[in-house]
């Protein structure tokens, strides 16, 4: 069922990107983690900026195509304990809660913009 707008769904994307970026240097979370999401952050701002929504700038993007990144990008921080097992449980149930949020959003957003 998707009840997101492409509008709020744009939204969340940038305020992801920024949460991506300050979330492990205000915790003080390992270099392989914060370089981890850092990229996240760096491939969702560049993707975002590309996507056929009401917040991209360069609009070659299918809505559908963002929303399968999206996916990709959130089983990857869903799968996080795998590739970090020395790191502290909750940096990693952090890792898997940001992964289960891009993979609800993905999943529920519209599929194309109400109005461009």
């Amino acid at each position: 069922m998707r009840f997101v707008s492409t509008r709020t769904h744009g939204i969340l994307d940038y305020l992801s990107v920024g949460t991506l970026l300050a979330l492990p240097r205000l915790l003080g979370w390992s270099k392989d983690v914060t370089r981890l999401l850092t990229g996240a952050a760096v491939g969702t701002l560049g993707y975002s900026l590309l996507t056929r929504y009401e917040f991209g700038a360069v609009k070659t993007l299918p809505m559908q195509a963002h929303l399968t990144l999206d996916g990709m990008s959130g089983a990857l921080l869903c799968g996080a304990p795998l590739l970090f097992p020395d790191e502290d449980g909750s940096v990693t149930g952090a890792l898997v809660a940001l992964g289960l949020f891009e993979l609800g959003a993905a999943l529920t957003t519209e599929t194309e913009p109400r109005t461009l």
